[in-house]
């Protein structure tokens, strides 16, 4: 990995525990202009759906307790409906 790879994602990684969406139109300049493909490929992607991106970039909102109500709720559909089979209970209640 590059000097300058490893500074855009380290960049982007600041960006997104910060919330700092403020700085995603210049990431995304610099990421296009100076970096492997991996990464200006990645940019392209994220500069398609912007409006989006900076939304998550700058809002504090978090569905996290959604999506774990969500989660659990599968988890007992699967248990309950017998597909869960014998593997399940090991892989989710570890031996101490």
């Amino acid at each position: 990995m590059t000097d300058a790879t490893a500074r855009l994602v380290a960049s982007f990684a600041g960006m997104l525990t910060l919330l700092e969406g403020e700085r995603l139109t210049d990431w995304i300049t610099e990421a296009m202009t100076s970096s492997p493909t991996g990464i200006s490929t990645f940019a392209l992607g994220l500069n398609s759906d912007y409006s989006a991106v900076h939304s998550g970039l700058t809002t504090h909102w978090k569905s996290s307790p959604v999506e774990g109500a969500v989660n659990r709720i599968k988890v007992f559909n699967w248990q309950v409906s017998g597909r869960a089979g014998l593997p399940f209970p090991r892989k989710r209640f570890p031996l101490a």
